[in-house]
């Protein structure tokens, strides 16, 4: 029965990575073929990590140079119309922080899963193919060891039986010699053993790393979500010391996102060299273990290929055949004359009933299309999906730095725009009584507003605005009292008018500084000095 053999064709982005400069660190070109073991080759790996290393220091060298420029060149953010459109840019930036950082999430989830998935079927065709050559090591160990233990002592005592008739003893040392033979043929095969032990721990080292790796990058991942959200909401509560936490993890995030970009590129360029030229490189590890015909046999698993075991299953098979002919003849015709003989006879059968049946199973294992698919899923998920995912995650870090970079940029914006506010809410006088928050305290009836203080009584302490008591007849010109009584008595002390100009235009605005307020004081000491005594209490 013959089955269609699918061939693997490496994908466009293991040829477009694998055709990166490759340079050691001193600069100088090397061969692009897959050596993990040569020094030069690890350094070319090493050199693309650098890279990203120096995109890291480019980065937060550009942030500095940013921050310094941000502190050094303040512009006047008391007039309204630098604070709009400074707001107005601290949004936009927060929001596509959080677009890009939700987009480079999205992207390292799936990239994450992907690797792994092709991890897991490596690791899963590797186990594959470790259970298939146990089971070839099995069935070889248990042939020889029966024909070599079991067969020899049933024709010893068989021996000792047909000691008178020789030509029954001829047919015993013949049956002797195939039993040879069969050995001889399962020594020829090779010798999986020592394979076996590579293959089962690089599976087991592969799984290990994997499981650490998928564990990292989920809680980058996490990390990154959460400090991304964390900065909305202190962007949204205006909490300074919130943002300056989330900028410190954020830089220590942009850092992580930079070497994990290194981290990846190597690895994605380092598998694509393998993934270009894998028989290549299976060749070359494999040929001090294995003949290469045996290595080039299972690689490339073609009808066209000769198998380098038939010759030893085709003996083993007529071997079997011929000792069960002697078997049965020495059955039919031995019995009658020793019947002693039948139970080592019997034995002998069921002996080589068995070995035929591990034959059959030693030759399904032995053929090329069991471990040619265990390969071929091998590089389908390294290669296809285990590469993909890599591309994936490097895209993700490089969404991740950005979106960093960007909030990190805003934060100080926003803290300084937190900052100033405040201090503009420290800069109003809480006593002044045209603060809407000091009326609210001293409350809106009318009662309350014909006992607030008047600043037409020159005491700072003392007098209001039903203390006063104008003498009765003025020879001064009384204007601005005049006008004063005549507003009050117009807006019958109500609340909403009170932030009408009082005294001519010589009333304070209804907030303003205690450096305003000072030099209101001291114009109404002037005034004091120029009208007399003649509005005191």
């Amino acid at each position: 029965m013959s089955s269609a053999r699918v061939d693997y064709i490496a994908p466009w982005w293991t040829y477009w990575l694998h055709n990166f400069p490759h340079i050691n660190l001193r600069f100088q070109p090397v061969d692009h073929t897959f050596l993990p073991e040569d020094a030069n080759y690890q350094q070319t790996l090493i050199f693309l990590a650098c890279v990203a290393a120096a995109g890291l220091g480019i980065n937060l060298l550009g942030l500095a140079i940013y921050l310094s420029c941000l502190c050094c060149c303040r512009k006047d953010e008391e007039e309204d119309e630098s604070k709009k459109p400074n707001s107005c840019c601290v949004t936009w930036s927060a929001v596509a922080a959080g677009l890009i950082c939700c987009a480079a999430v999205g992207v390292g989830f799936y990239g994450n899963s992907e690797t792994n998935d092709g991890v897991y079927q490596l690791t899963y065709s590797l186990y594959n193919a470790n259970h298939t050559l146990g089971g070839v090591d099995n069935l070889v160990t248990g042939t020889m060891g029966s024909m070599e233990s079991g067969l020899t002592q049933h024709l010893s005592r068989l021996d000792e039986i047909f000691a008178a008739r020789g030509d029954f003893v001829q047919t015993l040392q013949f049956m002797q010699q195939m039993a040879d033979s069969i050995i001889k043929q399962l020594l020829g095969l090779p010798d999986w053993e020592q394979l076996n032990v590579d293959l089962a721990a690089l599976a087991n080292q592969t799984a290990r790393v994997e499981y650490y790796r998928w564990l990292t990058y989920l809680l980058i991942l996490i990390l990154d979500l959460v400090i991304c959200l964390v900065a909305c909401l202190g962007l949204a509560k205006q909490s300074r010391w919130l943002l300056t936490t989330m900028m410190v993890f954020g830089v220590l995030t942009l850092i992580l996102s930079w070497a994990s970009l290194g981290a990846d590129i190597a690895a994605a360029v380092g598998t694509s060299d393998f993934c270009v030229s894998p028989d290549k490189f299976i060749m070359n590890q494999t040929k001090d273990l294995i003949s290469s015909d045996i290595v080039h046999y299972y690689l490339y698993c073609s009808q066209t290929l000769p198998n380098p075991f038939q010759q030893s299953l085709t003996v083993f098979q007529r071997s079997l055949t011929t000792m069960q002919i002697q078997i049965q003849g020495l059955l039919q015709f031995a019995v009658p004359l020793f019947p002693t003989a039948e139970r080592d006879l019997m034995s002998i059968q069921h002996l080589l009933n068995a070995s035929e049946a591990s034959l059959h199973q030693l030759t399904a294992l032995l053929d090329c299309r069991g471990l040619n698919k265990d390969y071929l899923d091998a590089l389908m998920g390294v290669c296809y999906d285990g590469v993909e995912g890599l591309l994936y995650l490097c895209l993700f870090s490089l969404l991740a730095s950005c979106a960093f970079t960007v909030m990190l940029c805003a934060i100080p914006r926003a803290w300084r725009q937190i900052a100033n506010r405040e201090r503009d809410y420290d800069d109003i006088d809480e006593e002044d009584p045209f603060n809407p928050s000091a009326r609210r305290m001293t409350g809106h009836t009318p009662g309350a507003h014909g006992n607030m203080h008047s600043f037409c009584s020159y005491s700072s302490s003392m007098g209001s605005q039903t203390s006063l008591h104008p003498p009765p007849t003025q020879t001064v010109s009384n204007a601005p009292v005049s006008e004063y009584m005549n507003q009050t008595a117009l807006f019958g002390g109500n609340p909403r008018y009170e932030n009408v100009p009082l005294i001519g235009r010589g009333s304070p605005p209804p907030s303003y500084s205690p450096t305003m307020r000072a030099t209101y004081l001291s114009m109404t000491e002037d005034q004091i000095r120029h009208f007399g005594n003649d509005f005191q209490a």
